[in-house]
C-alpha cells in the first residue's frame, strides 16, 4: 500500500471513530432523578394553568413521574374532554423520551410521518420534561388550545420551578 494511501486510510478511520463519540457526548440525555413530588407537580400545573387563564385558553394540565404514572391532573372549566387524555399522553411522551413532545411534532412536520407510529410518542407540542437539580423528575403535558399555546403554558409551568 502506498504511504499516502495508508495515511489517508488511517486518517479516515480516526475521523470515523471520532464522530460517533462526539455525537454521543453532545446528545447525552438528561438523567432521570427521583419521581416528582405531588407538591412540585401541583406547583408546575398551577403555573401552567395560570398562564392559560391569563390568556383565556381552556386547557388540561397533567403531570407524570419518570415512568409516566399520573401524579397530578387539573383542567380549566369548559376544556374539551379530549384534552384530558391528550395532556396525559403529551406528558408521558416527554417523560419517556426525555425531551419536549414538540421534537416529535417537528419531525413529523418535516415529512417523517413514520414517527406517528412510534409507540408512546405523541407528536404534538405541549409536553415538557420537569428538571430538578439537573435531573428529569417527571413531565407536564398541556392540551386544549393550539399546539403553540399548549407549549407556552407548559413552559410557564416548568419555568415556575426556576422562580424562587
Amino acid at each position: 500500500m502506498h504511504v499516502a494511501t495508508k495515511w489517508f486510510s488511517a486518517a479516515l478511520l480516526a475521523s470515523l471513530l471520532a464522530v460517533p463519540a462526539a455525537a454521543v457526548a453532545q446528545s447525552a440525555p438528561t438523567p432521570y432523578g427521583a419521581p416528582v413530588t405531588t407538591e412540585t407537580a401541583k406547583k408546575v400545573a398551577a403555573a401552567a394553568l395560570a398562564e392559560a387563564r391569563k390568556n383565556g385558553w381552556n386547557v388540561a394540565a397533567a403531570v407524570v413521574d419518570t415512568g409516566g404514572v399520573l401524579v397530578y391532573f387539573e383542567r380549566v372549566e369548559n376544556t374539551q374532554n379530549g384534552s384530558t387524555e391528550a395532556s396525559i399522553e403529551k406528558a408521558r411522551t416527554s417523560a419517556a423520551f426525555r425531551r419536549a413532545s414538540k421534537a416529535f411534532e417537528d419531525v413529523v412536520l418535516g415529512g417523517k410521518v413514520n414517527y406517528t407510529r412510534l409507540p408512546g410518542a405523541t407528536p404534538l407540542e405541549g409536553g415538557l420534561p420537569i428538571v430538578v437539580d439537573g435531573k428529569i423528575v417527571g413531565a407536564i403535558g398541556i392540551s386544549g388550545a393550539t399546539s403553540a399555546q399548549d407549549g407556552v403554558c407548559a413552559k410557564a409551568g416548568v419555568d415556575s420551578l426556576a422562580a424562587k
